[in-house]
């Protein structure tokens, strides 16, 4: 899994709303379930924390919800800690910048947003979910999406010329195909539940779906 450094910590925000068709639409129905579904006194694990822009959101939305910040790129959480310090929600958020099975947090629920796709299915992939279950108190929602392998031969295409829309360049398209067929690990709808079903959760609900990208919650 890419552990974002330097100029491409600085540059993530900047650059993932041309990566991800409906990138700001998956949030908002993500916080917006968690806005239904959590008491004031919620503890939100969210996996891939980057730079804040999510617990920062979801902040907002209630001012009593607690944070655990997990992610593996110092250089992002640093950007993290800036911004949770500036909002004034430093004392609010634990910083964990530590692979995702060394985290200890019953958390009320889990985020756990376009990460899993850079994480190959050899064992790693369950790895990583079997250590969010343990992190997720009973009955607890776990909130996953990413970039699964395309249902029909025009999908990536569709995709990419989407992006283009959004902003990215001629040489971003180019580089994104490349990733998409090379550096990517998406699953198929099957292998996803089943993998989800070994690691002792129940069955994904689709709330998000944009071309190539697919949001579950489970």
């Amino acid at each position: 899994m890419p552990t974002f450094t330097g100029e491409e910590a600085q540059e993530y925000d900047n650059r993932i709303t041309r990566l991800v068709p409906g990138y700001e639409l998956l949030h908002q129905l993500t916080n917006a379930q968690l806005q239904t579904t959590l008491s004031d006194d919620a503890h939100i694990l969210v996996i891939g924390a980057g730079t804040g822009k999510e617990v920062l959101a979801l902040a907002q939305i209630n001012p009593k919800w607690q944070f655990t910040a997990q992610d593996t790129s110092s250089d992002m959480l640093d950007i993290a800690k800036q911004r949770f310090a500036k909002q004034g929600i430093d004392s609010r958020v634990t910083i964990e910048c530590s692979p995702v099975d060394k985290v200890k947090a019953k958390a009320d629920a889990v985020l756990c947003l376009l990460v899993m796709h850079f994480v190959e299915d050899n064992g790693d992939k369950k790895q990583i979910l079997k250590s969010i279950k343990t992190n997720l108190k009973k009955g607890a929602n776990l909130y996953i999406a990413d970039l699964m392998r395309p249902e029909t031969t025009f999908e990536r295409e569709s995709q990419l010329n989407t992006c283009a829309q959004l902003g990215l360049t001629e040489a971003g398209k180019t580089q994104m195909g490349h990733n998409l067929e090379r550096e990517f690990y998406p699953l198929d709808r099957m292998r996803f539940s089943e993998l989800l079903n070994e690691c002792g959760f129940g069955i994904p609900k689709l709330y998000f779906k944009a071309l190539g990208f697919s949001g579950y919650v489970v």
